[in-house]
């Protein structure tokens, strides 16, 4: 079972924590997650190279992306809670940085668009259904297999 810190602000101070609190500044923080943002964009369109294309059907390879990001972010979050002494830059330049630029729910939102306007109702609905659905459990998923790692300097006893 997935556990995590006590108290309902636990997450977004790692996350998203004000540039002034990430021990350097502001515009070098900005300067970093906007590399993360470049490096994850050049990841998602290497991954797009070697996806399927759609052909007008299912987007499997955006899907994929989508759902890889999500459960990377659940695993980031856990271990971002999970170490404390993790540089306080770390969740913005891999959280809204790399992850945000690799995934690609403007893609989504577009795929869906472009399937509605042809006249493929079905897949479109089956398409933002299963991203929606599909990132929210791969964000759980990632968030549950980063608690059952072992925590760090305890010998790997949990």
């Amino acid at each position: 079972m997935l556990t995590l810190p006590p108290g309902p602000a636990w997450l977004f101070p790692r996350l998203f924590p004000h540039p002034r609190h990430c021990g350097i500044s502001g515009p070098r923080v900005t300067l970093l997650v906007a590399a993360g943002g470049a490096a994850g964009a050049a990841a998602r369109a290497g991954a797009e190279l070697m996806g399927p294309a759609s052909g007008g059907g299912f987007p499997w390879t955006t899907w994929t992306i989508n759902l890889a990001g999500s459960a990377a972010m659940g695993l980031l979050m856990v271990l971002l809670s999970r170490h404390p002494k993790s540089p306080m830059w770390a969740g913005p330049v891999l959280g809204s940085g790399f992850l945000g630029g690799f995934t690609t729910f403007s893609a989504f939102a577009t795929d869906v668009q472009e399937l509605l306007a042809t006249g493929r109702v079905l897949i479109a609905l089956a398409y933002a259904f299963a991203t929606v659905v599909g990132a929210l459990a791969a964000a759980a998923g990632g968030a549950a297999a980063a608690s059952r790692l072992p925590r760090g300097g305890t010998g790997g006893r949990g």
